[in-house]
C-alpha cells in the first residue's frame, strides 16, 4: 500500500530554490512544496506556495514545518545550514536534506575546510591561514608563486580575490583585512597557491556513507565575456563539462568525494545532503578549490533538468541513510546550458524594482527566477542575478543556442548577460589526445613530488653523503665520514612497514609511517654494531597522490635525521594495474659501517651471568598489526573510535600510528666503548624469535616479567582480545623494543651512558632452561 503524498519545505528564494521546487513538484509523492521565502517565479508553480519567512529564521521555519506536517526540509542556501538548520529540524523529528552545522563548516569556514583536507589527504592547493594582517603580508611577499585570497567565512560567493601580481595580492589583503570589504567573513583569511588548469563543479548526493556524483558542470564566475571582470555568484553554467573526463571523475570520486564523506563521518558527523566540490583539473590531477555543502547556483539549474530520477525519492533515501535503495539516474546523450540575466552593475551596486517582461521561450527551455518579486501584481527585479534560462538538448551546441534564444525574450532596464557560456567546451579540439596520464600514470606528479620533498631530503645531509635527490643513485664517501676503508665493513638491511599501512590509509595520517620505515631498517643495522650512513626508499602506488607521498617521504626524512643517516635516493613507482587508487606500499634499504673489531654479536664473549638489559619501546612499533586489527574487529571498533587506553589521543588510529622508536643515537655511545656483547631488536616474532638470534647455542636468557610495567596499549590488547601471555610475547614487543647483553661488571657503565636501560634478566645455560633459549617468568 503506497503512502500518502507529502509536504516539502524548500528554504531560500533564489534561482536554485526555484529549480528545486520545480523538480520536487514533479514528484507524484509530493502533494505540496512550500518555499520560504521564495520569489516571483516560485509563486507561479503548480503545487508550490511561497511562505514569508526569512531563510535564517530557524525558529519560525521549524514551527511552520511542524504546523504543516512537513515530511522533508531542503535548505537551499548555505547560511541556514551553517547556523544549524539541519540540527534543528533533526531535533524536531523532521527529515532535513542537509548536513549538520559541524559538517557545514566545510563551506562556512575555508580555514576549517583546508585543515580538514590536510587531515584526510584530499588533494588541494598549498595554503596558510591568517588573522594577523602583517603576518599575511610577510607570507605573500615570501612565496615565489601566485596566490589566491579567500575570506574564510561566508561572503555570498564573492569572498575570493585572484590577484595577478604580488602588489595586487598585497592590495587585496588590505581590502579584506584592513578595509573590511567582506566584513566578518574576512576575520580569518586563507592565502593559498594559485592553481592553473580548468575548473569544473562536481555535486554529489550523500547519505553519510554512500556518495553518488552528478554529471560534471562548469560555472562561469566572471561578470564579463572571456572571463573578464569581477567575480560573481555565477553568470551561467553547462553540463556535462568535457573537462570532467572519466579519469578525472574517477579520481574525484575516490580522492575527494568519498574521502570527504568518510573523513567527516570519522569525525563524528555523517554528511547528509549535497557535497559540492569545486575542482581545478591541473596537470597534476584534480584538486579541490573549495567545498560547498548545498546545491550550487547556477549549477542546480543545469543539473536538475537532466535528472531522470524522482528528486524527492533520492532526498528521502539519503535522509534515511539508504541512498543505495534508489536509482539515481541522469539523462544520457543530453546536455543542458543555463544563461543568467543580471542587473546592470552586478556584482556591485544595482537598481531594484525594475519591471520585467518575459516572452515565449523555446519549448526545450525553462525560465527560473532568482532576484525577482511581485509588486502591485507586476514582476520586478529584486536582486543581482534576476532570471536564468536553462535549455536541454541532444548536444551542448543545441542547448546553448536554445538558452540564448530564451534569454533574448527577457527584457528589463540595464539587463546584461554573458554571450560566451560554454566557450571552453565549444573551443575544445574534437580529436582527443592520449598521454601517459590517460593510462593512469602522471609524470608531472612524479616531478612535483621530487620538488616537494627536496628540502626535507637535503635536511638529512651528513659528512660523506650526497643527499640531493632526483638522480639515479646516491654516493657516500666513507673516508669523509671518518672510516678507514681497510678496517671497515659495510652492513645493509632492508625492510617494510607491513600492515600498519592499513591504519595510515584508513585514517589519512601518513607522516609517521616513513619514520617506521627508517626505524625498522636502522634498528636492524645497529644490532650488528653498525652506524647507519645512508638510506634509500621505494614508494609504490596505484595513483600518485603528491600530498600523501610527500607526507610519507617527509616522515622518512625525519627518521633519517633521528638516525643520523642521509636520505640519498629513492624510487617512486606509479602502477595503476598493480595497486588500487589510494593504496600504496613502502620499502627501505639502508647501509651502515662498522669497524671489524666492533661487529656484533660477540657470542664468543658471552657467558652465564651476563646481564640482560631492556630499553623501552614507543608502542606497538611495526609488527603484530594483523592481530591488532583482529582485536579491534572482535570489539566492533574502527580506527576512528575514541582511544580506550590513552587519553592523549583522540582515536585508536592515532594512538596506533605512534612510530617505531629509533635506537641508533642512544646506543652508539655505548657501542663505541665496546660495552655490549649483543643487541636484539624486538620485532616480528617477539621475544622467543628475536633474542635467540644473538645467543650461542648453549646459552639462553631468563627474563623476569615483573622487571617492567606492561604499557597501556598492550594491557588493553591482551584484555580486549583475551590473548594468552605466550601469544603476547611472541607477537608484540610488549613495551621492550631493544635488548642488550652486557657483562655484569659493565652494567653501571652502560647505565651511565644509557640511564633508561633497566635490568630484566640474565644469561644462563640453556640446559638449565629445559633446552629453551628464552624463558619469561612472572609475565601475566
Amino acid at each position: 500500500m503506497s503512502s500518502a503524498p507529502i509536504s516539502v519545505l524548500v528554504i531560500g528564494g533564489g534561482g536554485r530554490e526555484h529549480a528545486l521546487a520545480w523538480k520536487l513538484a514533479q514528484s507524484a509523492k509530493v502533494a505540496r512544496v512550500y518555499v520560504a521565502p521564495g520569489n516571483g517565479g516560485t509563486a507561479t508553480l503548480n503545487k508550490v506556495e511561497n511562505v514569508n519567512i526569512k531563510d535564517t529564521d530557524l525558529d519560525a521555519l521549524v514551527q511552520f514545518a511542524q504546523t504543516k506536517n512537513v515530511a522533508l526540509v531542503v535548505p537551499g542556501p548555505e547560511a541556514p545550514l551553517v547556523i544549524g538548520a539541519a540540527d534543528r529540524f533533526k531535533k524536531a523529528g523532521i527529515p532535513c536534506f542537509g548536513p549538520s552545522a559541524y559538517a557545514a563548516q566545510l563551506e562556512g569556514s575555508k580555514a576549517f575546510s583546508k585543515d580538514f583536507m590536510a587531515r584526510h589527504a584530499i588533494p588541494t592547493a598549498e595554503y596558510r591561514t591568517f588573522t594577523d594582517y602583517d603576518q599575511a603580508v610577510a607570507y605573500v611577499r615570501s612565496v615565489p608563486h601566485r596566490v589566491v585570497l579567500k575570506a574564510s567565512g561566508l561572503a555570498a560567493g564573492k569572498g575570493v580575490l585572484l590577484p595577478a601580481t604580488t602588489d595586487e595580492a598585497l592590495a587585496g589583503l588590505k581590502t579584506m583585512m584592513v578595509d573590511r570589504a567582506f566584513g566578518d567573513a574576512a576575520n580569518e583569511v586563507v592565502v593559498e597557491e594559485h592553481l592553473d588548469g580548468e575548473e569544473c563543479s562536481v555535486l554529489a548526493f550523500s547519505d553519510g556513507h554512500m556518495v553518488i556524483a552528478m554529471p560534471p558542470a562548469q560555472d562561469h564566475k566572471r561578470a564579463l565575456d572571456n572571463d573578464m571582470g569581477p567575480n560573481t555568484g555565477g553568470m551561467g553554467a553547462y553540463a556535462p563539462a568535457p573537462v570532467g573526463t572519466p579519469a578525472v571523475l574517477a579520481a574525484v570520486q575516490e580522492q575527494v568525494l568519498q574521502r570527504t564523506i568518510d573523513g567527516i563521518r570519522r569525525e563524528g558527523h555523517p554528511f547528509v545532503g549535497i557535497l559540492y566540490a569545486g575542482i581545478m583539473v591541473t596537470k597534476n590531477g584534480p584538486k579541490v578549490l573549495e567545498f560547498n555543502v548545498r546545491f550550487g547556483d547556477p549549477e542546480t539549474q543545469v543539473l536538475l533538468p537532466l535528472l531522470s530520477s524522482d528528486l524527492a525519492d533520492v532526498m528521502l533515501a539519503a535522509c534515511n541513510g539508504a541512498l543505495d535503495s534508489v536509482q539515481v539516474e541522469f539523462a544520457k546523450d543530453q546536455a543542458a546550458c543555463t544563461v543568467i540575466a543580471a542587473s546592470g552593475g552586478y556584482p556591485d551596486a544595482y537598481a531594484k524594482g525594475l519591471p520585467i517582461t518575459v516572452g515565449t521561450v523555446p519549448k526545450n527551455a525553462t525560465v527560473f527566477h532568482a532576484g525577482t518579486a511581485v509588486q502591485n501584481g507586476k514582476l520586478v527585479t529584486s536582486g543581482g542575478r534576476v532570471l536564468t534560462v536553462t535549455a536541454v538538448a541532444s548536444d551542448l551546441k543545441a542547448a546553448v543556442a536554445s538558452a540564448y534564444d530564451g534569454i533574448k525574450t527577457i527584457k528589463f532596464d540595464k539587463m546584461h548577460y554573458r554571450t560566451d557560456i560554454a566557450h571552453r567546451a565549444m573551443n575544445r579540439a574534437n580529436k582527443p589526445t592520449t598521454s601517459y596520464a590517460d593510462a593512469g600514470v602522471s609524470i608531472d606528479n612524479g616531478n612535483l613530488l621530487v620538488d616537494t620533498i627536496k628540502p626535507c631530503v637535503k635536511a638529512t645531509r651528513r659528512p660523506g653523503a650526497d643527499a640531493d635527490i632526483g638522480g639515479f643513485g646516491g654516493l657516500f664517501d666513507l673516508a669523509a665520514a671518518g672510516y678507514d676503508a681497510k678496517d671497515t665493513l659495510l652492513v645493509s638491511a632492508t625492510d617494510g612497514v607491513g600492515t600498519k599501512l592499513k591504519i595510515a590509509l584508513a585514517t589519512g595520517i601518513h607522516d609517521t609511517v616513513g619514520i617506521d620505515l627508517v626505524a625498522m631498517n636502522v634498528n636492524d643495522l645497529v644490532v650488528q654494531g653498525a652506524e647507519p650512513l645512508l638510506f634509500l626508499d621505494y614508494y609504490a602506488c596505484g595513483k600518485l597522490e603528491v600530498p600523501v607521498a610527500a607526507a610519507v617521504v617527509k616522515g622518512i626524512a625525519a627518521g633519517c635525521t633521528d638516525a643520523g643517516c642521509a636520505l640519498v635516493g629513492g624510487e617512486t613507482a606509479e602502477m595503476p594495474s598493480m595497486y588500487a587508487d589510494g593504496d600504496y606500499d613502502v620499502a627501505g634499504f639502508t647501509v651502515g659501517a662498522v669497524r671489524r673489531d666492533q661487529v656484533l654479536p660477540r657470542m664468543d664473549l658471552m657467558q652465564p651471568g651476563d646481564v640482560i638489559l631492556g630499553v623501552a619501546s614507543s608502542g606497538v612499533h611495526s609488527n603484530g598489526f594483523s592481530l591488532v586489527r583482529h582485536v579491534l574487529k572482535m570489539n566492533g571498533l574502527g580506527f576512528d573510535a575514541p582511544c580506550p587506553f590513552d587519553k592523549n589521543f583522540k582515536t585508536i588510529g592515532e594512538a596506533l600510528l605512534v612510530p617505531t622508536r629509533i635506537y641508533v643515537k642512544p646506543l652508539l655511545p655505548v657501542l663505541r666503548q665496546g660495552l655490549v656483547k649483543g643487541l636484539s631488536h624486538i620485532t616480528g616474532g617477539g621475544f622467543p624469535e628475536n633474542i635467540p638470534r644473538v645467543l650461542p647455542k648453549d646459552l639462553g636468557v631468563k627474563i623476569d616479567g615483573k622487571a617492567w610495567t606492561l604499557p597501556p596499549v598492550f594491557k588493553w590488547l591482551q584484555q580486549a582480545g583475551n590473548i594468552a601471555p605466550s601469544e603476547m610475547l611472541r607477537t608484540f614487543n610488549c613495551g621492550v623494543g631493544m635488548i642488550l647483553v652486557v657483562d655484569k661488571s659493565k652494567v653501571k657503565d652502560v647505565q651511565k651512558l644509557l640511564p633508561e636501560a633497566f635490568v630484566m634478566g640474565e644469561m644462563v645455560r640453556r640446559d638449565a632452561l629445559g633446552g629453551k633459549a628464552v624463558v619469561v617468568e612472572n609475565f601475566a
